[in-house]
């Protein structure tokens, strides 16, 4: 990586012109440059012993495009790109993905070349990596290229799976056959809550399905390629995050809004409750005591959020709130156990 210390400051301006767009007429860049043509093809050449492809254009004036390489040259970063790069791969490097080590390595390379100015922004860069949820293993770096490249190409993905309910586990006996890998049409690859996933549509099943990668092994060839198919509500961060949050589905087909709104006053601050409102609205009645209007996929769901709180509380409304409330009261009363 270079950061603007090559020989001629020029070439490098001539580079830079080269990535900004395919195709530069010669005399256009003598213009840009305050150069002569001749100077130009001298500083071409010079960007080609570098290890830059710089291919003519026929024309009646000539000209220049800077083509994809075999190998990578030496790269040309300004002082923002530089930083970018670096943070992006700190994060890398705790992402999920089996690729720590190389990002370290990459993340080491980076920075021995920044200038001082640069380092120290990248140095007030700490990530700490939490535990991934209930220890799931990272992503595979070749799982993940390779849906994501059928992903892009559009094509059917064939693949075993390993989920819960034991898909790769056919019918628990020993000597059974394996089951089929799983056909699907790969659509998007997600992140949610530290971990990957496919977004695909599952051809056998005729839904949607969210995938965790980490459990998944991609099979080669991948099948023929699929027309594009609209995501149900047609926000596919929308229907993943209704996905994750419990939403009913049918067909694929989630909805983003709460079924069931209630509203309640707590016997608290408003500022213990509002780390817990989601997307949910709180307000400050008095100093002690908050009016809360939240929302669950269930009344006994909402009922049993609310008791999050440790505090006393006025049921608003509706009717199905309060009645829910009653109904988690009987239960716990009956699971208690009994005092002597």
């Amino acid at each position: 990586m270079s950061l603007m210390s090559a020989p001629s400051s020029r070439t490098l301006l001539l580079l830079s012109l080269l990535q900004t767009r395919r195709d530069w007429a010669g005399p256009e860049l003598a213009r840009r440059l305050a150069v002569s043509d001749r100077t130009v093809r001298r500083d071409v050449d010079r960007l080609r012993t570098l290890g830059y492809r710089v291919t003519p254009l026929m024309g009646p004036d000539g000209g220049y495009r800077l083509e994809a390489g075999a190998d990578l040259p030496p790269l040309l970063f300004d002082d923002e790109q530089a930083v970018a790069v670096a943070v992006a791969l700190r994060m890398a490097a705790v992402s999920g993905v089996e690729i720590g080590d190389d990002a370290a390595r990459a993340m080491r390379a980076v920075r021995q070349l920044m200038p001082a100015r640069l380092r120290h922004r990248i140095d007030a860069v700490e990530v700490t990596p939490l535990p991934r949820r209930d220890g799931a293993p990272a992503v595979d770096p070749d799982a993940l290229t390779a849906v994501s490249a059928a992903v892009r190409a559009r094509e059917v993905l064939r693949l075993d799976y390993d989920s819960p309910e034991g898909d790769r586990a056919g019918s628990g006996d020993p000597g059974a056959a394996p089951p089929p890998p799983r056909r699907v049409e790969p659509h998007h690859v997600v992140t949610h809550e530290g971990r990957w996933y496919l977004v695909a549509w599952d051809l056998d099943r005729r839904d949607w399905h969210t995938l965790r990668l980490d459990r998944l092994t991609p099979r080669s060839p991948t099948g023929p390629r699929f027309g594009p198919r609209e995501i149900p509500g047609g926000d596919v961060g929308a229907w993943v995050g209704a996905r994750f949050r419990g939403a009913p589905s049918e067909g694929g087909q989630v909805t983003d809004s709460w079924p069931c709104w209630g509203e309640v006053v707590l016997d608290l601050p408003l500022r213990r409750v509002l780390p817990f409102v989601a997307d949910g609205a709180a307000r400050e009645m008095t100093p002690e005591r908050t009016h809360l209007r939240s929302g669950s996929w269930s009344w006994i769901a909402l009922a049993a959020e609310l008791g999050r709180f440790d505090a006393a509380l006025e049921v608003l409304g509706p009717p199905e709130l309060a009645d829910a409330l009653v109904t988690l009261s009987e239960r716990f009363a009956r699971a208690a156990p009994r005092r002597p």
